[in-house]
């Protein structure tokens, strides 16, 4: 066969055959599913969701609370951000204890158990001594600390009875007693019941329905047996509904639920239904950051318990759907610290906290759609209150801790370097600096006398 002209042989073209079918690309909704599904399974997710999501419903909810106070506090000749103030001060003091609470470890928070209990129980019977206890609303379950702050010993009794129970159980658990019954119930459901008690001579139904979800997921996450379940249910059922019945207040509140007019029969639905109207008005993306018509004296409890109807109104549907993905993300990022851990204590802690967050975000979130009997609890982080938002953000630093004591969440939080500061593999940018620049010179010389030449 002839050479080319360069002496080579000739290059053979391959012969062409028909171009076999590109495989189809990857679906974008799967692969987008992939993707999300491999971030969700990370070691650090739960750390990140329990610390954003928190901190996002805190900042919002300080956004809301001084939208949603300022008519009130100008109706009370007080200043508009009055509110806003107590609250970023009970926030501030907040952040304080959830650092602390994320820092501790496992052993000191299982110490704090014993003197949390007892001083939540102190102050709770505390609260029925006259000229000590004040109350609020028809509830007496206020201590006056001076001037305008006051304190709800009832808001730390939830904390005190998480550490105290998961303690408990994870002691008991630990020698193998669980399985009888009398000590799966003795002594956490007495001391339970004792709470409950302090808080119902005060007349505080919503704060002992959120206490009773507690000590039913503690009970729960035990592995108590369904009948001792039910047991212990039907018992804390007939006592509620006793207390319903007694008073005619709580009747009124079961008679405005789905109530669409001001007065349903012989109940004044005023609260209830205004709420709804607030929520309707709102529309898709709201009326717009502080156009909110009913904290105008018609929604009573606007920045309180009903702040979630003004979120509705100024934030629309998008507002309310973000507060309750937030919510959504906090509760199954507890329940996947829970499910991972194999510390019995971190378990039950991780459980009773997911537990109280997400009840009593349920119940609240509940009565302002008009789904459930209006119970008077906070919405978590969110309301206005900062009895209610100190042990919750306690709570929070729990699970920070708890969702960083996963192996493999160390392990992830080992590898991590700081980004400022960290020396690189042949020596400090200022070592080099110098090194590269001379470098460069030597090349742009040797260019130029190479151009000469």
């Amino acid at each position: 066969m002839p050479g080319s002209r360069t002496g080579r042989p000739p290059v053979q073209r391959a012969s062409r055959h028909p171009a076999s079918p590109r495989p189809s690309r990857e679906n974008p909704v799967l692969r987008l599913y992939m993707r999300a599904r491999k971030a969700w399974d990370r070691p650090l997710t739960a750390y990140y969701l329990i610390l954003g999501g928190s901190v996002l419903i805190t900042v919002l909810g300080l956004v809301m609370v001084y939208s949603a106070s300022q008519i009130t506090a100008l109706q009370l000749s007080l200043p508009g951000s009055y509110f806003f103030r107590k609250q970023f001060l009970a926030a501030a003091i907040g952040g304080i204890l959830l650092f602390a609470a994320s820092r501790m470890p496992v052993k000191l928070h299982r110490a704090l158990a014993y003197p949390i209990l007892a001083g939540a129980v102190f102050l709770m019977a505390l609260v029925q001594v006259p000229g000590i206890g004040m109350a609020v609303n028809g509830n007496q379950n206020w201590i006056s600390l001076g001037g305008s702050f006051q304190i709800q010993p009832s808001e730390f009794g939830k904390l005190a009875l998480v550490l105290w129970g998961a303690d408990l159980i994870a002691r008991k658990q630990d020698k193998k007693l669980l399985t009888q019954w009398k000590h799966m119930l003795v002594p956490l459901v007495p001391v339970a019941f004792l709470l409950l008690g302090l808080i119902m001579l005060g007349g505080d139904m919503g704060t002992a329905i959120i206490l009773t979800a507690i000590l039913f997921g503690l009970l729960w996450l035990a592995g108590a047996p369904t009948r001792l379940f039910a047991g212990v249910l039907s018992i804390a059922g007939a006592i509620g509904a006793i207390l319903i019945k007694t008073s005619p207040n709580r009747m009124a509140r079961l008679a405005c639920i789905g109530a669409t007019e001001p007065r349903s029969g012989v109940a004044d639905c005023w609260q209830a239904v205004h709420g709804i109207y607030a929520l309707a008005s709102g529309g898709l993306f709201g009326s717009g950051l502080g156009a909110s018509v009913e904290k105008w004296g018609q929604l009573p409890e606007a920045h309180t318990d009903f702040i979630f109807a003004v979120t509705g109104e100024e934030l629309g549907l998008a507002g309310t759907l973000s507060v309750l993905a937030l919510f959504a993300a906090l509760g199954y990022a507890g329940i996947r610290v829970a499910g991972r851990t194999e510390d019995p204590f971190v378990r039950y802690a991780a459980g009773g906290v997911t537990t109280w967050i997400t009840a009593q975000a349920v119940i609240n979130i509940g009565a302002v759609l008009g789904l459930l009997p209006i119970a008077g609890v906070p919405l978590p982080l969110f309301s206005y209150g900062g009895s209610a938002l100190l042990p919750t953000m306690f709570a929070i630093g729990l699970l920070i801790a708890f969702a960083r004591d996963e192996p493999a969440a160390r392990a992830a939080l080992a590898m991590r370097q700081p980004r400022f500061g960290r020396k690189r593999a042949g020596g400090s940018g200022a070592e080099r600096g110098p090194r590269r620049w001379n470098t460069m010179r030597r090349r742009a010389s040797v260019a130029r006398s190479s151009r000469e030449r």
